[in-house]
């Protein structure tokens, strides 16, 4: 019989737990990392000062998941996705049903989170509809319940597995529901006990089929956005959070927070919206001459083309890659998709003349967002709740392994003005 993800990861503890014991021990005088005045004042970029054995992005590879590239896992479920961010492997056939099972059994929403919905205001933006429906959902947490009863810490790992599954398998039905009672779609549409996640996601959502297409697209886009190393804004802002013990409801909630802002989780609706606005300008896709005066006028006017460039990456991200190859086999008449094809052809041209842009090369913001929109999904400011379903799965994922190993709380010594002042001279 197949074992569940608790028992594989429950084998694999004391090992990570010993290895971690031994870098400390043996190595932690090591340097690993120097800072600059300009890193410490702009946003530590670059600093190497956490550790996230989920996922990495290397500059000249782009996300990498447990050692595989993006592109190898582009056509895997995102359940096969979180497996493999726990466990360092993917799960086999059997494995995989077993934890599919699991997460229905743990997919049912309180009554009361809807009540909670139901009574915000019409004005309110779905993320913040979201964020509030976990949180309203901490009351459901088994690590809070067995903290209080005296939890012992190399144990913290069990209860907290237990609430990203609980979150996991319910995310998506309470995603989908935020979409239908904000834009009026209709009643909530229940969760089927025979899809799988996205293909369940995308169901509820109300989105057309279009022969089997619709859940194609949701499982490559959940898949895509599942994590993204551990030092973006949301995925640290959730680690900090977590490492003063706060539970999962509380630290994904507080995740979520970073990701709806709009140098983060929100860029993905600014990219389609420049796209839409360069068809409006021309009439529908502009020609190639067209497109590359107008890429000009952008960066004349003092403003960037969304979606190309990225703070770490240095060449075209393998999820734009992604997008695009699914593009060409199932958008070809599109002329949105079109356009987004013929941007990613002239816009890296113009953007290369520009002497201080590092990076040319689009990132999956630049394509994303077309996708959603031919499928129907055409409210923008929704298209963050998307990106937050998915990368629920990396936090989640963190979460967890930084409980198994024991991390201890987040404190960064910060230093005054004054005080960088005096280092200079």
């Amino acid at each position: 019989m197949a074992k569940t993800l608790k028992e594989k990861l429950a084998d694999q503890i004391p090992k990570l737990r010993e290895e971690r014991t031994k870098l400390v021990k043996g190595h932690g005088d090591h340097v690993i990392s120097q800072v600059s005045v300009a890193q410490a004042i702009g946003g530590m970029r670059g600093v190497k000062g956490m550790v996230c054995d989920t996922s990495v992005v290397e500059p000249d590879k782009g996300l990498i998941i447990r050692g595989r590239s993006i592109l190898d896992l582009k056509d895997r479920l995102p359940e096969e996705i979180f497996w493999l961010l726990l466990l360092g492997e993917l799960p086999t056939a059997d494995e995989l049903k077993g934890f599919q099972k699991q997460l229905k059994e743990y997919g049912e929403v309180p009554k009361y989170v809807w009540k909670v919905l139901k009574a915000m205001p019409k004005s309110s933006h779905p993320m913040a509809m979201l964020d509030t429906a976990i949180l309203t959902m901490e009351n459901e947490s088994e690590f809070r319940k067995q903290y209080a009863k005296g939890l012992a810490k190399p144990d913290y790992w069990e209860p907290t597995l237990e609430d990203a599954m609980r979150l996991l398998g319910t995310i998506h039905t309470i995603a989908a529901g935020v979409y239908r009672i904000k834009y009026k779609k209709g009643d909530l549409i229940e969760p089927s006990k025979k899809l799988d996640w996205a293909a369940d996601f995308a169901k509820m959502l109300g989105l057309p089929p279009k022969k089997g297409e619709t859940a194609t697209m949701m499982r490559l886009y959940l898949t895509l956005h599942c994590d993204h190393e551990g030092g973006n804004v949301s995925a640290n802002t959730c680690h900090t959070v977590g490492s003063a013990l706060s539970d999962p409801f509380y630290a994904v909630s507080a995740g979520l927070n970073g990701l709806a802002g709009p140098l983060h989780g929100l860029a993905n609706q600014e990219c389609l919206r420049w796209v839409l606005d360069t068809m409006e300008k021309f009439g529908g896709t502009p020609s190639e001459k067209q497109l590359e005066e107008y890429a000009w006028e952008t960066l004349n006017s003092g403003k960037v083309v969304p979606g190309y460039g990225h703070a770490v990456l240095r060449v075209t991200d393998p999820r734009f890659t992604a997008f695009l190859d699914f593009g060409k086999k199932y958008l070809k008449k599109d002329p949105v998709f079109q356009t987004v094809a013929l941007v990613y052809e002239v816009v890296p041209k113009v953007l290369r003349q520009v002497q201080k842009i590092k990076d040319p090369w689009p990132n999956v913001d630049a394509g994303s967002g077309a996708i959603l929109y031919n499928y129907g999904l055409k409210e923008f400011e929704y298209y963050t709740v998307l990106f937050s379903v998915s990368r629920a799965m990396g936090m989640l994922s963190q979460q967890v392994l930084n409980r198994a190993l024991g991390t201890p709380i987040t404190r960064p010594k910060s230093v005054s003005t004054e005080w960088l002042k005096e280092q200079v001279k």
